[in-house]
């Protein structure tokens, strides 16, 4: 399950015409989400395969990874998390994906930032877990989004946190060793 951004503000734009722009573009999700009003559009049944993933290095579609891969665009900013927000009609969001047994769990821990989340480890490994994971943790991508969502409010203050390392704030160049004479 991968939480993905649309970059518009979701007080003007309804999720029916993200949606309809995302399929005119070719790359419609599961879901698109306002979350501010809770307008939940639904483009494709959960058994075909969203368009939203892109290899990064080869501009190729990956969205068969897993045995289910529901994707969900969500109207916003990486900048300005979602989960900061109302996310009016999360509930009905989450009820659809425990129906298809997604578990409740971020096995990639919390999303990072933008932009650390562009330099962040995308881990075959923990993709194959399954769970919820942001567009920036899916192996192949090269993508900033969701950013720095609080992933317990989104499927529950139980949820583990796994610590994932920050990145350091600055680069320091490395020092420099006295040349001999």
């Amino acid at each position: 399950m991968v939480w993905l951004i649309w970059p518009v503000d979701p007080l003007s734009v309804t999720a029916r015409s993200a949606a309809q722009r995302l399929n005119q573009r070719g790359i419609p999700a599961h879901l698109v989400w306002n979350p501010l009003n809770g307008e939940i559009v639904q483009t494709l049944p959960a058994t075909r395969a969203a368009c939203g993933l892109t290899a990064a290095d080869r501009g190729e579609r990956i969205n068969r990874e897993g045995r289910v891969c529901l994707q969900i665009r969500v109207l916003g900013s990486v900048r300005e998390p979602f989960t900061d927000g109302p996310m009016a009609g999360l509930d009905a969001i989450l009820t659809w994906l425990d129906s298809w047994r997604v578990p409740r769990r971020w096995p990639a821990g919390p999303p990072l930032p933008h932009p650390h989340s562009l330099g962040c480890d995308r881990s075959r490994r923990l993709w194959a877990r399954g769970g919820h994971f942001g567009h920036s943790q899916v192996p192949g991508t090269d993508q900033a989004d969701p950013g720095a969502i609080d992933i317990r409010r989104i499927t529950g203050p139980q949820t583990p946190v796994v610590e994932v390392p920050r990145p350091r704030e600055e680069v320091r160049e490395p020092m420099l060793l006295p040349t001999p004479v």
